[in-house]
Formats: C-alpha cells, structure tokens, sequence
C-alpha cells in the first residue's frame, strides 16, 4: 500500500465526483469558461469535495487515536460514545440557544463529546477483563444510555425532527458557506501528524510511558481533545458517518503494521479514498437521486466490520 498510489487514487476519485451531478458539468464546458457550469463547480462541487477529504481524513485519523491509546482494534469515535455525547451536546445548544450559530453548537457538542469520551476512558480504566470485542461493547452500551437521554429530551421539547437530521451524514446540502468550520480539523491533523510517536508510546501502557519519561496523561488528553472536536466539527458540518473510524485504521494496519508514525499518513489518504467512493457511490446507484453517504458507509463498512472480526478471532 503505497503512498503515491492512493494519492493518484484520491485525484483520480476527486476529479469524478466533481463532474457527476445532476447538473450535468463537461470538462469542455469549463475550457470554454461556461460562467453556469463554473459557479456550479466553486460554489457546490468543491465545497462537497473538500468536506469529504478533510471528513474522511479527520474521522480515520479520530479513529487511529482512539485505538491507539485505548489500546483496542474496535474502540472508535462511533463505539466510545464520542459520538452520541457530542449528539447531545447539539440538542441542548439548540434547546437553549434556539438560534445560535453552528460555532456555539460546535463548541457545545465538543464539551459534551469530550466528556463523553473522559467518561469512557474512566470506565476503561477500571474494567480488568480487557477483551478485545468487550470493550467496544461497553462503549457501546454506554453510547446508547446516552442516546436513550437525548431521544427522552427531544421527545420532551418536541424536537425530535431537528435531532434526527444529526443522524444522517449527507453530504448533499453542502455549498460554499456551509462547510467552512470543517478548516478547523486541519490544524488538529497536523497536531496529530505530530503526535504520533507519542501516542504510540502512550498506547503500550502508563508505565512504559512513564518509563520513557513520556507525560502519559498529557499525552492521552491531547488525543481525546482531538477525537472530540474532529468528531464535533464532522457531526455539525455533514452528520454522523459511522464505521469509518473504525475500520480504516484495521485495514490499513493489516498491511502497514502497528506503528501509528508509519500508519497516519495511509490512514488519512485511505480514509479520505474510502468515503469518497462511497458518496460516488451513492450518487451514481439511484441516479438523479442520492443515498446517504451514512447509509452507503454503514452498509460497506458493516461488512468489512464483520470480515475483521471473523479475521481477528481467527
């Protein structure tokens, strides 16, 4: 798996969901400087572009640090309750900040996803039977309490509607304006990039780290706060997009090895390939139609989730 190859992938990739739509766009029509068929590409296709490399990027990397310093191959944003806390955090800026802008509902949803996340790795901390499969199913569980209190509030407020919209990941309504907290995540993958022999040392143990005279708590809450906000910024800018997290870091660790340095950049290339396939995908099966990017990940990933779990018992 070579670099120069998923990134030829991800230009070849990226040149043909800019030209499929329902407008139809020919690459004739922006030699000639066609003004209609130029705003379509600046203000639609681009934006949707750039939103699914840097939301691919950002939850496949989210995904490789959780698994990193959890110390799990199936702990994720999806399946360590990041997600869902961050679900409520949204619906409490909307219950009180009925017209607050997204930054306020960022801001919020990263509080409560980070805690979410604290939350987790507490309850991790003190659980002695640290089976590979069992742990994602306490995160799990725990995502669930906590959706089960955020259906409760929505259904107290009426807003049930409203907060069902955060389920969906689309990438359909997408345009110039309404992408743009997404730029946040940048800055926190470089963070990771940076970061990345550390968690790597934070991933074999308090003890190890401390041996190595690695700040081991510093490390493990500069990943959290990363996941959190990545997540956050993801779920308020598109939706949720489920499985991505988890899988690309354990394909791409089947071939590259355990070593994060080594790993993130496949990681981040990878996961932008993955999710921008399927939103071809998803434009192209029903045609003029969409189908979620959320449905056409989750139906995908929930196969590759299967065949790791087939793979890993054996």
């Amino acid at each position: 798996m070579k670099k120069r190859y998923l990134f030829l992938t991800l230009i070849i990739l990226s040149l043909i969901s800019i030209f499929i739509g329902v407008k139809e766009v020919k690459v004739e029509d922006i030699l000639r400087f066609n003004k209609e068929n130029i705003q379509i590409i600046y203000l639609s296709r681009l934006p949707r572009l750039i939103s699914i490399i840097v939301a691919g990027i950002g939850m496949s990397i989210s995904g490789l640090i959780m698994q990193q310093i959890s110390r799990n191959k199936f702990v994720s944003p999806t399946t360590a309750a990041t997600v869902d806390s961050a679900k409520l955090g949204i619906l409490v800026s909307i219950i009180l900040f009925s017209n607050t802008s997204s930054l306020t509902k960022m801001l919020i949803a990263f509080i409560f996803a980070i805690g979410g996340t604290f939350l987790f790795m507490e309850i991790l901390k003190k659980i002695k039977f640290k089976n590979t499969v069992f742990i994602p199913l306490i995160g799990m569980m725990l995502g669930n309490i906590i959706d089960s209190i955020t259906t409760f509030f929505a259904y107290r407020f009426d807003l049930v509607q409203n907060i069902s919209t955060w389920l969906q990941g689309d990438f359909s309504m997408i345009i110039k304006g309404r992408y743009e907290l997404l730029y946040i995540s940048i800055p926190l993958i470089v963070i990771a990039f940076l970061y990345a022999n550390k968690f790597t040392v934070a991933g074999m143990g308090e003890d190890f780290s401390a041996n190595l005279g690695l700040n081991y708590t510093r490390v493990v809450n500069v990943g959290i706060g990363i996941v959190a906000l990545i997540s956050s910024l993801v779920i308020i800018t598109v939706g949720r997009i489920p499985f991505l997290g988890l899988i690309i870091p354990n394909i791409v660790t089947i071939f590259q090895g355990d070593n994060m340095k080594n790993n993130i950049g496949h990681t981040a290339l990878f996961g932008a390939i993955f999710l921008l396939a399927c939103d071809i995908l998803g434009r192209i099966i029903i045609y003029p139609y969409e189908v979620s990017i959320s449905l056409t990940v989750g139906v995908i990933g929930s196969f590759i989730f299967l065949y790791l779990l087939v793979r890993g018992s054996r």
